[in-house]
């Protein structure tokens, strides 16, 4: 699927004195810091398509590995050393290109707003970053991060509790153009390491997907956000997935400074169990024979999140959905 959406590549941070390769939809893309600003082109040099991730950049231009063809910040053909001629008409193609909040977004199309980040921008808040990368799709990757059922299984002990005990809770699922969410309370916070470590009571929980792949997770508790996670995902390749993350916590003092240095490590610890098992479901998938992914009755966003990434209305957007589900 072509996105006309900002996508998050890469944090700010990774953007040095090299240049770096990224992967978007299959197509590479090099991002360097040019005499005019952050740039993104095709990742191809067009004289015999060498990666121009694998050259330098000199006087804020990039420089190819093979022969030396320089190109700006615009994709022009600036230089080709030993020739003393005009220059051919060389171009490597540009992408839309921006930094905000300590990652780069990329677009295959002209933005005329700003990328939307995470759900808690404007408020007070303190932000931790992450990177993730698996074998999968999009929509697998988001469903599994906003999937309540499999952390009994995949994350017990460090965000479900040990014990086989489980609790009614409801579920309402709404949504509209671009985004679905599901709202569950009833739910007192998990028995699991994270949140016996950095939760209070907990009012509510709710899981939201945003086009093109952003996956939100909030924690909610008597006085407000408690805990959030927002993560943008894409399909670098068609069995590969790369994503940029925020860990968000509430600007409430030291106190919340030290959790959020502690949920950095417990959320990569969850992010390596997700990438396992999701990596093992992609490999077998692509075994013989084939076969397709059963929607079970507690999979209540799978299908809206495959309507709103075909460019469609969630189907609970005329109708909110009510369930109840054991947690």
């Amino acid at each position: 699927m072509t996105s006309v959406h900002w996508q998050a590549v890469a944090l700010s941070k990774d953007i040095g004195r090299k240049p770096k390769r990224v992967m978007l939809d299959g197509t590479p893309i090099v991002l360097f810091r040019a005499t005019d600003g952050l740039t993104a082109l095709t990742d191809r040099c067009p004289h015999r398509l060498v990666e121009l991730s694998n050259g330098r950049v000199v006087d804020g231009e990039i420089e190819c590995p093979y022969h030396g063809w320089r190109f700006g910040g615009s994709g022009q053909c600036t230089a080709v050393p030993g020739h003393a001629g005009d220059l051919p008409k060389a171009r490597v193609k540009t992408w839309q290109v921006c930094e905000k909040e300590g990652a780069v977004f990329i677009s295959h199309s002209p933005q005329s707003a700003p990328p939307y980040t995470h759900c808690a921008t404007g408020q007070d808040v303190i932000t931790r970053m992450v990177r993730s990368d698996t074998q999968s799709t999009v929509i697998d990757a988001a469903e599994n991060i906003l999937d309540a059922t499999h952390t009994h299984f995949t994350h017990k002990g460090l965000l479900r509790g040990l014990s086989s005990k489980r609790v009614l809770v409801d579920v309402t699922v709404t949504g509209g153009d671009g985004w679905v969410e599901a709202c569950y309370t009833g739910e007192d916070k998990q028995q699991g390491f994270v949140s016996r470590t950095l939760e209070g009571t907990r009012t509510k929980t709710i899981g939201r997907f945003r086009a093109p792949g952003i996956a939100e997770l909030e924690y909610w508790g008597p006085d407000g956000l408690t805990l959030a996670t927002t993560f943008h995902l894409r399909q670098a390749s068609p069995d590969h997935v790369e994503g940029i993350g925020w860990l968000i916590g509430p600007n409430t003092g030291i106190g919340a400074q030290i959790k959020t240095f502690a949920f950095k490590p417990m959320f990569k610890l969850a992010l390596h169990q997700d990438r396992r098992v999701l990596s093992s479901a992609s490999r077998n998938a692509a075994l013989s024979p084939d076969a397709k992914p059963v929607v079970g009755p507690l999979d209540f966003l799978r299908n809206d999140i495959a309507a709103i990434m075909s460019g469609r209305l969630p189907d609970c957007a005329e109708t909110p959905r009510t369930h109840q589900i054991q947690l």
